[in-house]
């Protein structure tokens, strides 16, 4: 299974990807540090192909992998569970947390197929549990 976070930078993608302890973890931030293909809509298209690409490898290895990226192109992420097991996960907040100067103007929610979480004032736990019953609830690998 690949749980794909979504979201304006600040909603929690990073943290809850990573407590949810998956096998692999796929950061957009770690992207970035390979090579940088701009913050242009061309580079983060770039760089969300790199991560469904690693995504995709990874799952096929077995085991759960959490993506924690932007990715604000609706098209992407549809196509993506288009091809492969994805629970989409779109975090969103009202909370300031310093990071709105890097939010992504043409970010664009998914309407579809996805677990939205309100991050503020829940805990880590509180959504960590969110997402834990649609993991059992989802279907089985194919």
């Amino acid at each position: 299974m690949i749980v794909w976070f979504t979201g304006q930078p600040g909603s929690g993608k990073t943290t809850l990807a990573k407590a949810l302890n998956p096998e692999y973890l796929v950061d957009g931030d770690d992207l970035r540090l390979l090579d940088n293909p701009g913050y242009d809509e061309l580079g983060r298209r770039r760089n969300i192909d790199r991560a469904q690409a690693i995504a995709a490898y990874c799952w096929n290895r077995g085991g759960l992998v959490a993506v924690s990226l932007v990715s604000p192109y609706r098209d992407q992420r549809e196509d993506f569970k288009a091809r492969f097991p994805v629970v989409e996960i779109y975090l969103h907040t009202s909370e300031i947390r310093g990071k709105e100067n890097y939010f992504v103007d043409d970010y664009q929610p998914p309407l579809t197929n996805h677990i939205a979480i309100n991050t503020g004032g829940m805990s880590v736990d509180e959504a960590i549990r969110i997402i834990h019953r649609t993991l059992a609830a989802a279907p089985p690998r194919p």
